[in-house]
């Protein structure tokens, strides 16, 4: 059983190799939906010498317990769910709900109220069934702001939506006149 602290380490580098540099760890990830071999990634793991000693049970505990749950095992394969800024990976498109959120922070909010939501470096956009995961993402740079965004309006505007799993929505691009700022007495 690793400890929090370990289990956050972990989770670092696996996101590190899954989403942003798996050729520096000599991985090579699925050009489609950016898996490998759960094999593969403990290999990858096990090579870095401050982490000889983990096993498959380790990697387990930290997909389970991601807040985020950044990472999925589907039988022998591994994946980041979203935000890679490597290759792009390939989603299916999918109807999302009427109301999706995005987690920002008051710092960026001139710009996205003028230019719309942009992947800023990683290759997609990600929005939430609620306000849960916008929160965990927005609150990491400064003074929350979320948005809320009409999916309905932002289809009719030539936005495909594509759905990464666990609440988690991904979009190429959000026009401005596709949201609007959320106020929690809004109730939703």
């Amino acid at each position: 059983m690793l400890t929090q602290a370990t289990e956050k380490s972990l989770s670092k580098l696996m996101t590190k190799i899954l989403r942003h540099t798996p050729e520096e760890f000599g991985v090579v990830l699925d050009p489609k939906e950016g898996s490998c071999s759960v094999e593969t990634l403990l290999e990858a793991i096990k090579a870095q010498s401050k982490w000889s000693w983990i096993g498959m049970e380790d990697l387990e505990q930290v997909v389970r317990n991601s807040e985020k749950q950044r990472f999925e095992i589907n039988n022998d394969r591994i994946r980041a769910r979203y935000g890679h800024s490597h290759d792009k990976v390939q989603y299916a498109p999918g109807e999302p709900p009427g109301v999706l959120y995005h987690g920002t922070n008051k710092q960026a909010l001139p710009l996205i109220l003028d230019e719309g939501l942009k992947p800023m470096g990683r290759q997609y956009v990600h929005l939430s069934e609620g306000t849960h995961f916008a929160t965990l993402a927005g609150s990491r740079r400064g003074e929350l702001v979320i948005l809320r965004v009409d999916t309905v309006h932002a289809i009719k505007a030539g936005v495909t939506f594509y759905y990464a799993g666990n609440e988690v929505w991904l979009a190429e691009r959000v026009p401005p006149t596709s949201f609007s700022v959320w106020e929690s007495q809004d109730n939703g």
